[in-house]
């Protein structure tokens, strides 16, 4: 498991500003950074963009994309991701999207989560990860939280 202290030496080490744009995690993933002595040297900010319109209105996703999968959609977490870069001033931005449960919704099963990320240096941009995660609420969220971080870290990685 990657740590929050690991992500913000990553960060720092590489000269990289992050941002987050958060559903179903709330804002977790940022407060997991920001618990970090020294995170405001990397951490920008977050939008935390839990009502479905806000993702349109706030971060730029694509409302007909909205309208067609709903929020729980590889698109749409990239465009958040994208969308966090853009408004937070970020080099690379994590999203989280998804259903933490306990029941499914939009037509996916509690546990399915969106992770999307976005970078200059990423092929296109921005790229997404399909997790299913089990777990009642509160182990879905923070099991995203964790697959976030390594995401952060596995796309430092490629810099």
């Amino acid at each position: 498991m990657v740590t929050p202290q690991e992500v913000v030496a990553a960060l720092r080490a590489a000269g990289v500003l992050v941002a987050t744009a958060e559903s179903l995690t709330g804002g977790l993933v940022c407060a997991a950074l920001v618990d970090v002595p020294g995170a405001s040297t990397v951490v920008r900010g977050a939008v935390v963009a839990y009502a479905t319109e806000l993702k349109a209105a706030v971060l730029g996703v694509d409302a007909d994309r909205l309208a067609a999968t709903g929020p729980v959609d590889g698109e749409v977490a990239e465009q958040m991701a994208c969308g966090a870069r853009r408004v937070l001033g970020a080099d690379l931005a994590v999203a989280t999207t998804g259903v933490a449960g306990p029941d499914a919704a939009d037509g996916h099963p509690a546990g399915t989560v969106y992770l999307g990320i976005a970078a200059d240096w990423l092929p296109g941009g921005a790229r997404h990860r399909l997790l299913a995660l089990a777990g009642d609420r509160a182990q879905v969220r923070a099991a995203s939280v964790e697959r976030a971080l390594a995401e952060v870290m596995a796309v430092l990685a490629l810099r």
